[in-house]
């Protein structure tokens, strides 16, 4: 067993203020009653208001959930069909091209992806907007949500459909009562991944979008090129609240599903 040492407390505690200290200080200076967001000039949430009053922001915002919420949902559902294929496929023709096909998109920069996708739409004629915005992020969002499920599908008990099987269950029923229960926290995080990914997103949406279809992010970018502003601050605090909040969420969902496989596991024992 490792000792606690005063050099493993002080790296750890270099580390958390590293990654944190930075989205700290945002969140203090966005209630800086002072236009200027380097000096304080008191306390003061005006500055939230003022983001909720701005229409391009809420625009944006609007613009960017749509996203997110359609990409998350699309890609979750088809990254589950691809690892359930990959993982319980079985050796098939073009097996590895499609497991290349599917990944690919992990380890290709970002501009790379953007820039390929907007060639292709311009070949198709097909007009840029929030759609092309999504199907640009369903294309790297689900290789995401295909890796955590394949790891959930990899460590199933396969023992648990076979006895579901025996009890008179045929395969998709077997699927939907058995599999789909104990691989759901999974399924739960590979939809927040994708929404995490999509709503950050700012380098192929900029290659993928058209007039009237900014997203957040990079309303954001054009704004913070001309000057941080503390609507941004107070803007960007209120992303932070809404993904920790949701993290949470997510956590205690995934907490209590993963007792009640247990318990499932428990029972069937």
């Amino acid at each position: 067993m490792r000792r606690f040492t005063w050099f493993n407390a002080t790296s750890i505690t270099l580390g958390f203020v590293f990654l944190y200290l930075p989205i700290i200080l945002l969140v203090i200076y966005s209630f800086n009653d002072s236009r200027l967001v380097t000096v304080w000039g008191g306390f003061s949430g005006r500055w939230y208001g003022e983001a909720l009053r701005n229409d391009a922001f809420l625009s944006a915002a609007w613009n960017t959930l749509q996203v997110a919420l359609v990409t998350a949902t699309v890609a979750t559902v088809l990254g589950t069909l691809a690892a359930i294929v990959l993982v319980r496929g079985g050796r098939f023709l073009g097996r590895t091209l499609f497991g290349g096909m599917v990944y690919a998109p992990l380890v290709m920069p970002e501009v790379i992806t953007g820039l390929s996708l907007l060639l292709l739409f311009v070949s198709l004629d097909v007009p840029r907007g929030l759609m092309t915005i999504m199907l640009a992020h369903i294309t790297f969002a689900m290789c995401y949500a295909s890796v955590v499920i394949s790891a959930r599908l990899v460590s199933f008990d396969r023992s648990l459909e076979e006895a579901a099987l025996d009890l008179g269950c045929n395969q998709f029923s077997a699927f939907l009562r058995v599999t789909l229960p104990n691989i759901l926290p999974s399924i739960i995080a590979a939809w927040l991944l994708s929404f995490t990914l999509s709503l950050d997103d700012l380098v192929i949406a900029s290659f993928t979008s058209g007039p009237g279809a900014t997203t957040l992010p990079m309303r954001i970018y054009s704004q913070v090129r001309l000057g941080v502003t503390p609507e941004i601050n107070a803007l960007s605090s209120m992303l932070v609240g809404l993904v920790t909040v949701g993290v949470i969420v997510a956590s205690l969902i995934s907490k209590r599903a993963e007792t009640r496989r247990l318990a499932a596991e428990r029972a069937a024992r």
